[in-house]
């Protein structure tokens, strides 16, 4: 599988974004590559910087949105991996990754499941949580495995998804720094998301990608300082070895080779889905296990 990781900026306006995604969706098809992954909310800033009721106007183009990616997707001729902003009903919004298969058809979505709240990432005033369960969605290019940021921590539900025949694990992304935060502590942020993450893929057998943006992003009110988006979009293989990792600034299309048959080999080596002891696991599905 030839798998495209689309990392960059945010610009002034949804059509300059835009503009920026299309010009590396067109570097990636001309480069080979048979799926396109974009980052989290990819159409523009990170809004849930702060709590503004006027953000939720972006969500009313949920349906052109899907639309128009649907096009790209056929334009093109890739498996697309979207993340937008769906707004369901008046009051009811999702975080939403829609993927599209190479003809513009929908292959189907996923809403997010996991919602963060804390400073700078107040996505809980946005989004209700996602509703359709951990199913991996079936392509031209196999069965992805697709969940979204927030969803990078927890790995019951990358388990699920494997456990359901998710042949890969994706995640778009919008993660970063606080300026102000120590530099020792910014490298424990960055390790800690990518160590856990290619932890899943290790318990898992199964590739891992995540695709993160880059630049610094403010809100208008100026509240916060901002967000210093990490990048560092990568490709973990099913033992959690890195088959790319990009830097922290760097606009671009990389194309990364997925061997999704090696899952296989790995798997009768390692036969952690074998030896899981399920009848033990009965308080996973509790909040905390009191004493």
């Amino acid at each position: 599988m030839k798998l495209a990781l689309i990392q960059h900026a945010v610009r002034e306006t949804k059509d300059a974004t835009i503009q920026k995604t299309l010009e590396l969706i067109h570097d990636a098809s001309a480069k080979g590559a048979q799926l396109a992954l974009l980052q989290e909310l990819h159409q523009g800033p990170y809004f849930c910087i702060t709590e503004d009721p006027s953000h939720f106007d972006l969500a009313n183009d949920f349906d052109n949105d899907v639309v128009f990616w649907a096009k790209i997707a056929k334009q093109y001729g890739v498996v697309l991996v979207t993340s937008l902003f769906e707004k369901r009903a008046p009051g009811l919004y999702h975080n939403t990754a829609v993927v599209f298969e190479k003809d513009g058809s929908v292959a189907g979505k996923y809403r997010k499941m996991h919602i963060p709240d804390d400073p700078g990432f107040y996505e809980k005033f946005y989004f209700t949580p996602g509703d359709l369960g951990y199913e991996p969605i079936q392509t031209s290019v196999g069965k992805l495995g697709v969940l979204v940021c927030w969803d990078q921590w927890y790995p019951e539900a990358a388990r699920l998804m494997a456990l359901k025949g998710a042949d890969i694990l994706i995640y778009p992304t919008a993660i970063g720094w606080f300026d102000e935060d120590a530099e020792d502590e910014k490298t424990r942020q960055k390790e800690a998301w990518m160590g856990v993450q290619r932890g899943h893929a290790i318990a898992n057998g199964l590739p891992l990608v995540a695709i993160n943006r880059v630049g610094k992003e403010k809100d208008e009110t100026e509240v916060l300082d901002g967000i210093r988006f990490w990048g560092h979009s990568f490709v973990a293989g099913p033992q959690g070895e890195l088959l790319h990792v990009s830097d922290e600034s760097s606009e671009e299309a990389v194309i990364v080779e997925v061997d999704v048959k090696r899952c296989e080999e790995v798997r009768r080596m390692w036969p952690f889905l074998r030896d899981r002891r399920i009848e033990t696991y009965n308080g996973l599905t509790k909040r905390f296990l009191d004493a």
